[in-house]
C-alpha cells in the first residue's frame, strides 16, 4: 500500500487525478489548490463550473487553515468528524473561488478511511472530495461502477454507498441526508 499511497502523491503533484477510496464512496481527487487540476475534475465529471466541489483534509488543523471555523462549527467537527461528514464553513482566500461556486463556502471532509487519510497526509494539502462519476450517475461503490477519467485507481473494496451527510451547523441545516443523521440532527437542535 505504500507505494499506492507515494504514487498517488506522485499524481496529484503533477495536476493527476486519482480515485481513492473513502468510507462512502470512490472519491475523485486533485490537488485542491491548482485550478488547472480542478479545471480537469470538473471537465471529466461533466460537472457545471457553477456548483462546488467539497474537500477532503487529512485532520483538523488542515481544515483550520483553509477555512474560517466558529465555535460550534468546530465542535461539529470534533465530534463527527473523521467521519461520513461533509461540513459546509467560510473558506479562506486560499480556496480556488471555482470550488466554492462562488459562494465563498466550502466543503470539508475528513475522511474516515485510513488510505484516503494517508493520501492527503503525505499530499500535505486538500484534495478535491467528489465522487468518481458523471455528473447525475450513480456515485461508484466499486471498481467497475467509476464512469469518469482519471490518472490512478487505489483500491479499497466494495464501499458502502451510502453518501456523507452535508450539513451547514451555521444556518442549523441539513443540506443531503446520509449516516449519522439522527445524532447529527440532535447536535442541530441542541444549538
Amino acid at each position: 500500500m505504500r507505494y499506492k499511497i507515494d504514487k498517488a502523491v506522485s499524481v496529484l503533484h503533477r495536476d493527476g487525478l486519482i480515485v481513492y477510496p473513502t468510507e462512502t464512496v470512490y472519491g475523485l481527487g486533485c490537488d485542491a489548490f491548482s485550478e488547472n487540476a480542478i479545471k480537469r475534475v470538473y471537465d471529466v465529471k461533466k460537472r457545471q463550473i457553477s456548483k462546488p466541489i467539497s474537500i477532503a483534509v487529512s485532520d483538523i488543523d488542515m481544515a483550520l487553515a483553509v477555512a474560517k471555523i466558529s465555535k460550534t462549527e468546530l465542535e461539529f467537527i470534533e465530534r463527527f468528524m473523521p467521519g461520513p461528514v461533509t461540513i459546509i464553513v467560510e473558506a479562506k482566500s486560499c480556496i480556488p473561488s471555482v470550488l466554492t461556486g462562488g459562494t465563498g463556502f466550502i466543503g470539508i471532509r475528513i475522511p474516515k478511511n485510513p488510505i484516503a487519510r494517508k493520501i492527503i497526509e503525505e499530499f500535505d494539502a486538500p484534495i478535491t472530495s467528489t465522487s468518481a462519476n458523471i455528473s447525475g450517475r450513480k456515485s461508484p461503490m466499486e471498481f467497475s461502477e467509476i464512469t469518469v477519467v482519471y490518472d490512478l485507481f487505489i483500491d479499497g473494496g466494495k464501499l458502502s454507498g451510502m453518501p456523507s451527510t452535508v450539513v451547514d451547523v451555521k444556518n442549523k441545516k441539513i443540506l443531503r441526508e446520509g449516516e449519522n443523521i439522527e445524532e447529527i440532527a440532535g447536535f442541530l437542535a441542541e444549538l
